[in-house]
């Protein structure tokens, strides 16, 4: 038998599988797996006006791009200098943006248009971040520059989009009377560039959040930042080394590169609100038939007149019901006469604003209807009485309501609330009595160790205040007839028994701050950055007592008029808001420890101050880092900050296992 060799086969199999790897590609084409993702923003390639072009006077723009792009937003984040009064047209096409001009060019003048993050890519929607065209309409282009960051006054979060401006004229009254000359706007971390000033001009630098678009500060509801500071911009040339390397190690040619650093770069503004909101009547409503309520938008000193139109009461007909600033007002009837009309109509003279912004009288007729809840129609009805129900119906006595809020887990540090239903008429304090229980036997707290007093703050409610043992058990005993509210009807007698936490539920903390002694407040927050609790700064100290542990972060006002409240500043009377520092980091707090902490306010730059996990605006990186972070030890405290200030640490804090 002979065999065959199957080399003499090899070419032709060759061809046949060639083949067939070809029919297959053909018959299986797919996409590319491509490569990485895009990440460069667009660039700039030519535009007409060329960059810092002069003599140009045509308001038609064009600005070509190495790819196609699209215009992100151009009414909120394109600005144009000096402010257009008529809004420009902005388009995308292609690579392309064109830009028509509906203002008149001024003579002689330097435009610039700031894009910010405006222009991006068509596909992955990467942004060419501070860009901008400038041109003069004359024989030179204005070039210096004066920036600075942009920060919210009361909680040093940086502020986005808001128009930044300089005024060349210096009188107070500019600002309010006249349109920015050159602006910008804020970007996403709160920085601000005023690009293309005159050389040699003094300037005053404000911020507006530009409700009318008349780049002036003539709506008192607007958020503005102001500084009596006059700045005089200027450049100093300065020269960076670019080193060309012919492989790893070895340097090929230094080349240095001329460029100028232009000054002052380190501006800070902080906003705010003058809380000069229009007043008027925000809602009027009658949920019950025997209250009419009204809530007015802002406070007022002066309350209201209100006097009925289709009912005649005496002159003692309602018992009105307010809270401190008078906004919200509840006018509680007597009568029931009056209440049980369902419609009953009202004049009312108040303050409220008028198209001036004053405030003026301004005369309401008000009609209340009351509506009653529908019924349920799922609920059983009561069965008749049949003819041998010979017994007579009783009648249950009623009372005033009333609430003893008491728990058996009561916070050290918390009062006990007695709340009413209806506004009391009068109150027989005598007919409250507190108990202790020691060992087996309650024993009776003597009227001088607490007291029992009205909520200034909350109607139709007292505080009953003690200083609590901690692991203490109590008793509140009410006596018959103690209470009697405006419609003549009494309380029962009641007892409500409450225990106090142990120590161990608690934290203290103690913070030694240096850079104010006096007429301060720390605040601390919660992880939303919101006010848990405020205390005074005592002898260069904040103490708080009967904490519930966890994650912490402080703020510090200075309380200049040592009112005890956070206040806001004044244009007109050239009143800064109160100034604001944040504890640049968090704070642990566990059960049964005191922390001792050094707090040194001035110790960090301002705008490095507060802690990356509650901060709102933040970079890319600062938000990857808040997913693994547990304290801000490695937050902005410590890193380099917009005005180069120090960021040295602050002394650790003292931790006891024990509470004393």
């Amino acid at each position: 038998m002979k065999y065959r060799s199957s080399l003499r086969y090899l070419p032709l199999a060759i061809l046949i599988i060639s083949v067939g790897f070809m029919l297959f590609s053909c018959a299986n084409m797919s996409r590319p797996s491509g490569g990485p993702t895009d990440e460069t923003p667009p660039q700039y390639i030519k535009s007409k006006p060329a960059l810092n072009a002069c003599n140009f006077n045509d308001k038609r723009i064009e600005i070509e791009f190495d790819e196609i792009i699209q215009v992100d937003k151009p009414s909120e984040k394109i600005i144009i200098s000096p402010p257009q009064l008529n809004q420009p047209k902005i388009q995308a096409q292609g690579k392309k943006v064109r830009i028509e001009l509906q203002d008149s060019l001024q003579p002689g003048t330097t435009y610039t248009i700031d894009f910010s993050d405006a222009i991006v890519d068509n596909n992955e929607k990467n942004p060419l971040k501070g860009f901008s065209l400038s041109f003069s309409t004359g024989e030179t282009v204005d070039s210096l520059q004066i920036s600075g960051i942009l920060l919210n006054a009361e909680n040093l979060e940086p502020i986005t989009g808001m128009l930044v401006g300089a005024y060349s004229n210096l009188d107070d009254s500019a600002f309010t009377t006249l349109p920015m000359e050159r602006i910008s706007s804020s970007d996403a971390l709160g920085h601000f560039t005023i690009r293309n000033l005159k050389a040699g001009c003094q300037y005053r630098i404000f911020a507006l959040k530009d409700a009318n678009r008349n780049y002036r500060f003539d709506e008192p509801t607007e958020d503005i930042a102001f500084l009596d500071t006059v700045y005089t911009p200027y450049a100093e040339p300065k020269q960076y080394a670019d080193t060309i390397y012919t492989d790893s190690l070895a340097v090929d040619t230094i080349i240095y590169i001329d460029y100028n650093n232009f000054y002052p770069n380190d501006v800070l503004l902080m906003a705010f609100n003058e809380q000069k909101k229009s007043r008027y009547m925000e809602d009027k409503s009658r949920k019950q038939r025997n209250k009419l309520d009204f809530i007015f938008s802002t406070p007022h000193d002066t309350l209201p007149t209100i006097t009925p139109i289709n009912f005649e009461p005496d002159s003692n007909w309602y018992v009105l019901e307010k809270n401190l600033t008078n906004d919200t007002l509840s006018y509680w009837i007597r009568d029931s006469l009056i209440y049980n009309v369902d419609t009953l109509m009202v004049a009312m003279q108040y303050y409220r604003t008028d198209t001036l912004n004053n405030l003026s009288l301004y005369d309401d007729t008000l009609t209340m209807t009351y509506r009653p809840p529908k019924e349920n129609k799922n609920k059983k009805k009561s069965k008749p009485k049949s003819e041998n129900d010979t017994l007579p119906e009783v009648i249950p006595m009623v009372f005033a309501d009333m609430s003893i809020n008491a728990s058996n887990s009561h916070d050290v540090n918390k009062p006990v609330t007695i709340q009413f239903t209806v506004p009391i008429d009068s109150i027989n304090l005598t007919a409250f009595h507190l108990t202790e229980k020691l060992d087996t036997l309650w024993v009776e707290i003597p009227d001088s160790a607490y007291t029992l007093l009205p909520d200034s703050t909350k109607a139709r409610t007292y505080i009953l205040s003690h200083k609590w043992k901690p692991e203490g058990e109590y008793r509140i005993d009410v006596d018959s007839l103690a209470v009697y509210d405006m419609y003549g009807l009494h309380t029962d007698k009641a007892s409500k028994n409450l225990k106090t936490k142990s120590l161990q539920n608690y934290s203290n903390l103690y913070f030694a701050i240096t850079g104010t002694t006096d007429h301060a407040v720390v605040q601390l927050l919660d992880g939303s950055d919101k006010p848990v609790v405020q205390v005074p700064v005592v002898d260069g100290g904040a103490e708080f007592t009967y904490l519930k542990p966890g994650t912490y972060y402080a703020r510090l006002y200075i309380d200049s008029n040592n009112n005890g409240k956070y206040d806001t500043g004044n244009y007109a009377l050239k009143q800064q808001p109160e100034e604001v520092y944040y504890y640049p980091q968090s704070l642990e707090l566990r059960a049964y420890w005191n922390v001792e902490q050094n707090w040194d306010i001035y110790n960090t730059a301002i705008d490095l101050q507060k802690p990356n996990a509650i901060k709102k605006n933040k970079t890319k990186e600062e938000k990857k880092e808040d997913k693994n972070e547990h304290t801000d030890s490695h937050n902005s405290y410590g890193s380099n900050s917009a005005f180069g200030g120090s960021t040295g640490g602050y002394g650790s804090g003292g931790a006891f296992p024990t509470v004393r």
